[in-house]
């Protein structure tokens, strides 16, 4: 069953997505026009990719041969980056909306307020080139992550990670660094 699937899968991506190596079915893409990719872009199974909102060129950039696991949910309703050559495992949440701003500036978003009524706010999020996002990883607005970084499995990023780092945890925090001197992670 698995061939079959993949073989529907593959007639379905050569016929809308040119360039892409398997975008497995289903999916669901809303403002797909606002969205570029490169070769050898692959998704699992069941992903989302919402651009709604304003019409914009390009709000989701995704790189060469980024590979995105099954049930991933990308929301670009502003700007999000993706380098080329990032793995995403299963169940990977990438956002550059809030309902709502909670920088202490703000005073329409109180908790008096139902967070369906509060404005939304954006902040770009990019990841950089040979990024490796583990399961259930959550990347909220406003991120940056480093070229060659890794963030293991259920950490959620909610500041930006370094370089050639390993981040885990919730908040994920920089856990061990590449050394390209000693060639190791230390």
């Amino acid at each position: 069953m698995e061939i079959v699937k993949n073989a529907i899968s593959f007639i379905y991506t050569k016929l809308f997505w040119k360039n892409a190596r398997l975008v497995r079915l289903p999916i669901r893409v809303r403002g797909k026009d606002c969205m570029s990719y490169g070769p050898g872009f692959t998704t699992g199974y069941s992903c989302r990719i919402e651009m709604n909102g304003i019409k914009a060129p390009e709000k989701l950039i995704i790189g060469e041969n980024c590979v995105i696991g099954d049930y991933a949910h990308i929301v670009a309703n502003k700007k999000v980056v993706i380098g080329n050559g990032v793995l995403m495992a299963s169940r990977v949440f990438i956002t550059d909306t809030n309902h709502g701003e909670y920088s202490g500036l703000s005073e329409t978003s109180n908790p008096e307020v139902s967070p369906n009524k509060r404005p939304l706010s954006y902040k770009k999020v990019t990841i950089g080139d040979n990024v490796w996002l583990g399961e259930n990883v959550s990347i909220l607005p406003g991120v940056v992550i480093g070229d060659g970084s890794i963030i293991g499995a259920n950490a959620v990023v909610t500041k930006s990670i370094p370089v050639n780092c390993i981040a885990a945890g919730n908040p994920a925090k920089v856990i061990k660094i590449y050394n390209p001197d000693l060639r190791r992670w230390i």
